[in-house]
Order: C-alpha cells, then sequence, then structure tokens
C-alpha cells in the first residue's frame, strides 16, 4: 500500500546535551490483587505450566521477555482494606476477606511470600515496591510490616517470617506509603494535610528502623483532580526531608472518535511531569532545601476506565473471587500511544527514577492469560520489551523540528515523538521514534554529532494497515514487531522513513561492532 508522505522530521543528535542516566526501575510494573492478575495470572496452581509454587512457567518466561524490573505490590486500591497478616503464615489457614475497592473476595492464597517467591524466580533485575496502607492502618501497622520483612532475627516479627519458611529477610527497598489517598473512591480517604502528617510520621518511623529505606509519597491520583499540584505542595511540606519519591498516576484511552487527541497523550504526560517537578522544585525552594525529590511515576497505562467505570457502577459485582476485571484488548493503535507514553517517560529521565506499567497480566495488561490455557503477549508488550532492553544507558537531548497536525484536545502537535538513548559501554544509539499521521510517511532525518555511529543494526516498526488490530487468544500473533529496510547512514546523516501510525526502534552503532 502506497501513502502520501509529509516534509522530514528533523533532529541532531550529540552525546554532548544528554537529559540523564536511565534507572533500570524506569521499567517496572504492578501487580494488584485485582481480578486475575494474581490468580489464574501469574499464580495458577494445576494449571498444566504450574511449577511447585503454583506459578505459571509460561507466564514467568513472558515477564522475564518482558524485561520488568521493579513490581510494585499489593495494589492499588486494594492495599487501602489490606492486612498485610492475612497475607503471611500458611495459606490453608489465612483468611478469606472482602475487598471493598473492586467489590471481591480476596482468598490470600497467594500472599507476602508468594510474591517475593515469584520475585526470585524471575531474577534479574526484579525487585519489590512495597506499599503500605496508609487507608484503614497507619504508622504501627507498616513499622511491623517492615520488621516481618526486612529484620534478620531476634524479634517476634522477624522469628514469625522464619517460622512461615522465610529465614532470610525479604530486603525490600522501596516502599510506597499507601496510595491515591487524594482520591474520595480511596478506602480512608484524606485530604492533604492529614495525609501529609500521616505520611511523615510513618516515614520518620520507618527510617527510625532503617535509614536506607527509600520511600514514596502520594502524589495525586491524576493531573485532573480538583487538588492537583495543591495536595503535591502540602504533602511535601510535611514529607520534603523524609521522602525520595512523589508517585504519579496517569492513565489514557480514546474518547469518542477523537483518535487525533489520544494519538496526542504524551503531550499531556510530559506537562504532567513538568508540572509535579515545577511543584516539588517550588516546595524545595521555600524550604531552602538542597535535597531533590524525584518522580515514581507508579501507575502508568491506556486504561479504558470509563467503559469499566460505567459497568462497575450499574452491575456492581458480588464479592466474586478473581473476576474478569478490566481486560483491556489492546490494539495497535493503542500500543503506538503506549510507546509514546514509554517516550515521555525516557525524555524526562533525570526525575522520572521509577515507573510502574499498570499492570502486569490480564488487568489492562501486556500478558494476557486463559485459565488452564495459554498466555500472549498484547500489542503493547512490543514497545516495552524493546525500550526494557534497548533504552539503558543515557538519554540524549531530542528537540524534534517536524510537521504538525490539529487536535481537539491539545492544539497543533507535532507528528514525530522521539527519544534517543546512549549505552556509553557499546557506544549503540537506539533511537526509539512514533509517527502519529495516521495517513502519511514521515521522512526523519537525524544529524549524528560526535555520535561515533556508522551502521544501522536494525529498524524495527509496530505498524498495520488496521489500526483496529489486536491479539487475542484465537490470533496471538496477529500484530509483531517486523524489520524494513531503507534507513541509512551517510557521513553524519541518518535517514528514513516512519510508516504511519507506527511505533519504531531504530538500533545505530559504531562501525565494526
Amino acid at each position: 500500500m502506497s501513502h502520501e508522505r509529509t516534509a522530514p522530521a528533523r533532529f541532531t543528535l550529540d552525546p554532548a546535551f544528554t537529559v540523564g542516566e536511565v534507572d533500570p526501575r524506569l521499567f517496572g510494573s504492578f501487580v494488584e490483587h485485582l481480578g486475575r492478575c494474581v490468580y489464574t495470572g501469574i499464580y495458577e496452581p494445576g494449571h498444566p505450566a504450574a511449577d511447585e509454587a503454583g506459578l505459571r512457567t509460561d507466564v514467568l518466561e513472558l515477564v522475564r521477555e518482558l524485561g520488568v524490573t521493579t513490581i510494585r505490590y499489593p495494589g492499588g486500591n486494594f492495599v487501602s482494606g489490606y492486612k498485610w497478616e492475612d497475607s503471611v503464615g500458611p495459606a490453608d489457614a489465612r483468611p478469606r476477606r472482602l475487598d471493598p475497592a473492586w467489590r471481591a473476595t480476596e482468598t490470600n492464597a497467594f500472599g507476602l511470600s508468594e510474591f517475593m517467591g515469584f520475585l526470585r524466580k524471575l531474577g534479574g533485575e526484579a525487585e519489590p515496591m512495597m506499599a503500605v496502607n496508609l487507608g484503614t492502618r497507619g504508622t504501627a501497622e507498616a513499622i511491623e510490616l517492615q520488621e516481618y520483612a526486612n529484620h534478620p532475627s531476634g524479634t517476634a516479627l522477624s522469628d514469625l517470617r522464619a517460622a512461615h519458611g522465610d529465614k532470610d529477610p525479604f530486603g525490600i527497598r522501596l516502599w510506597c506509603l499507601g496510595n491515591e489517598m487524594d482520591g474520595p473512591w480511596q478506602i480512608g480517604h484524606k485530604n492533604a494535610e492529614d495525609y501529609g502528617k500521616l505520611a511523615a510520621a510513618t516515614a520518620r518511623a520507618m527510617r527510625m528502623i532503617d535509614k536506607d529505606v527509600e520511600l514514596v509519597a502520594c502524589g495525586s491520583s491524576s493531573q485532573s483532580m480538583p487538588t492537583f499540584a495543591a495536595w503535591e505542595a502540602t504533602v511535601l511540606e510535611h514529607t520534603y526531608d523524609l521522602v525520595d519519591y512523589i508517585s504519579m498516576h496517569a492513565y489514557y484511552e480514546e474518547l469518542g472518535d477523537d483518535r487525533d487527541s489520544f494519538l496526542a497523550s504524551a503531550v499531556d504526560m510530559e506537562a504532567f511531569i513538568e508540572n509535579v517537578v515545577a511543584t516539588c522544585d517550588h516546595v524545595g525552594a521555600r524550604l531552602k532545601s538542597g535535597k531533590r525529590i524525584n518522580i515514581s511515576f507508579d501507575e502508568w497505562n491506556i486504561w479504558y476506565n470509563s467503559r469499566f467505570q460505567q459497568d462497575f457502577d450499574e452491575n456492581p459485582p458480588d464479592w466474586p473471587e478473581a473476576p474478569r476485571q478490566l481486560e483491556d484488548s489492546y490494539s495497535l493503535t493503542d500500543a503506538v500511544v503506549f510507546g509514546s507514553l514509554l517516550i515521555a517517560l525516557l525524555r524526562h529521565a533525570d526525575r522520572v527514577r521509577v515507573a510502574c506499567l499498570a499492570q502486569l497480566v490480564n488487568v489492562i495488561a501486556p500478558i494476557m492469560t486463559e485459565p488452564g490455557g495459554p498466555a500472549w503477549r498484547q500489542t503493547t508488550f512490543f514497545p516495552f520489551a524493546q525500550a526494557s532492553r534497548y533504552g539503558r544507558g543515557r538519554v540524549l537531548q531530542v528537540d524534534p523540528k517536524s510537521p504538525v497536525y490539529d487536535t481537539a484536545k491539545y492544539g497543533r502537535v507535532p507528528l514525530l515523538h522521539a527519544t534517543a538513548v546512549l549505552d556509553e559501554r557499546s557506544g549503540e544509539v537506539t533511537v526509539f521514534a512514533v509517527n502519529r499521521s495516521r495517513t502519511e510517511v514521515l521522512p526523519l532525518e537525524v544529524t549524528l554529532h560526535g555520535t561515533g555511529v556508522s551502521e544501522v543494526v536494525e529498524h524495527s516498526v509496530l505498524a498495520d494497515p488496521d489500526p483496529d488490530a489486536r491479539n487475542t487468544l484465537a490470533e496471538p500473533d496477529r500484530i509483531v514487531p517486523r524489520q524494513v529496510a531503507g534507513a541509512t547512514i551517510d557521513g553524519e546523516l541518518f535517514r528514513c522513513e516512519l510508516q504511519p501510525l507506527s511505533w519504531n526502534m531504530i538500533r545505530l552503532t559504531p562501525g565494526g561492532a
């Protein structure tokens, strides 16, 4: 199929001009006790692929391929009603509980020890990011969980962990001080003043046990919250010297037939990041602090939440176990926007040090499973896996000059959204680029100042003539990345063409590499 071509988009890469080093935690994910993320997702005893611990080995393989690092647990909205004691000890003796957040029944068959076992089997860079309940509980329960999880031995709670079969401490470094406490939907919702005081007290107590823990204070649930920015400012007034990060959450969906605005979702995400950074730095200036608060973007994804919320409100579930909730099926269009959100995170790698794709399996996830059946990759799997594998190193400044298009939500938006990462060990430069045009090929010209690259290793593209095509149980490989030819380097000029509505990964290396 032939397409019209736009005018070229252009930018310059120069290793002297960088954004910052990519923290591996940027490629984190999220496992919440919600829907089928845990049960029949990562954990399904009796499945043909289950190991001795009930973990699905087919899912473990896909999670390793996806390349996730930090995994946030156990919520999410679920954590605001969570009793950590329910999730430890002999599984057959654990209590069943109502989960008001998602109107489901939690069996607690999978708990803290099982989660840590899951991370150990993932290996690599997998590390826990544990959330504490500051909704229905508080400081005392948080430090009890910390003692149970991390203290070596010789106390009631550390010895209880050993008696439960985990002699070695879990060594959890990264902790969330609650979840979305600004949200009226949250169990135990608080105003900024009350949450800030509680978060500060909890942070202070946790640091008395271990001064080196890394702590995340709750930021706004979204930029559209009426308390946005004022919430961050108040919370940080109380916690600035006690925490390391403030959280950000953002989800995007196509509303009505406004696909052009949906394709520009990263415009909102980048503005959101910059607004939170400005608020953090404003509070730091007021406090005359030399410390810098970084961002934990610990929930982000495409989520068709408006559809879910309407159904949830009209047909509230009757406390089922592991129901099919939030099982969005992602199209090629969704994957392109998803890739653009990844680009936004990388473009702010100097301040976004942690990010968690919400969620990992079945629930708005890159990996889907069928109970008793197969697991497969959604379209969004591929941009994440490629970025995690090749987006390591130093982010180079990318300031494109690009043709633009009109959107109802964000005005005039560049067709090109791009970033580039330099691996200083190998000298390889990887460009990640999205063409937002639905109909036109976008020629790309990149001036390579001092990069030393001279060969195109690959140009991988995710594109399809059908923008709504998706991977399903029946057609699990309908959308996969493919290699395209035509990219060239001539001296210091790189040229290629970006197909309409496409996610692109382009790897460039020094000659002879």
